[in-house]
């Protein structure tokens, strides 16, 4: 059985790559692929061009984790592909992120300015938020408002690799809130700084 999602910019069409309609638009598509080493996985290398990628080839973010020891060790097994980066989006992230037995998808947090939003591929996470955990299952989604001052994280308690589709904006002036640690992040100059909640830098 084939495991594909495609993304287009204005509808999904039935192969990778760039297709052709009948009325002469052309639309962009993003496979999204088994895993390497998936026992479902197409023989050969993905398809890639000028305008489209398949989406588990492009490299994983060379440094796993932004934050500051020994916080960063909490999002071992955690794995994330920038799509949007590819493609030189400026105004929001687009991410393909897998989730390894046991592992999160970030410390629960909450964001002053920036919406949230992942899609579930593959696996059967847990959304952690104010409210308690919800399980999530392939086709389900999940949202976050900026400012809605609930913080939130996806867990995975199964024995199953999680993948999942994750998107947010980069409003500047954006500041994250952690009410079970003690740490918070400010945007300043299109990055991350790190400090305690008392303002103390790490």
């Amino acid at each position: 059985m084939r495991a594909e999602t495609e993304i287009a910019l204005e509808t999904v069409v039935p192969s990778a790559g760039m297709a052709q309609d009948t009325q002469g638009v052309r639309r962009i598509v993003v496979a999204i692929l088994p895993l390497r080493g998936d026992a479902h996985m197409p023989a050969g290398p993905a398809p890639v061009s000028e305008v489209a990628v398949a989406a588990r080839d492009v490299p994983p973010r060379t440094q796993p984790s932004l934050y500051p020891p020994p916080f960063a060790a909490r999002v071992t097994g955690r794995i994330k592909r920038a799509l949007g980066d590819v493609f030189g989006l400026s105004r929001f992230g687009v991410n393909l992120t897998e989730l390894a037995p046991g592992a999160v998808s970030s410390l629960r947090h909450g964001h002053s300015h920036q919406d949230e939003f992942v899609y579930i591929l593959q696996g059967h996470p847990v959304l952690r938020t104010d409210a308690g955990d919800t399980p999530l299952a392939p086709g389900m989604c999940a949202g976050f408002a900026a400012g809605s001052g609930d913080a939130h994280q996806l867990v995975n308690p199964t024995a199953e690799t999680v993948v999942y589709l994750e998107i947010g904006d980069r409003t500047p002036g954006d500041t994250v809130h952690y009410p079970d640690d003690d740490l918070r992040a400010v945007r300043v100059d299109g990055r991350w700084v790190f400090t305690h909640k008392d303002g103390r830098p790490y």
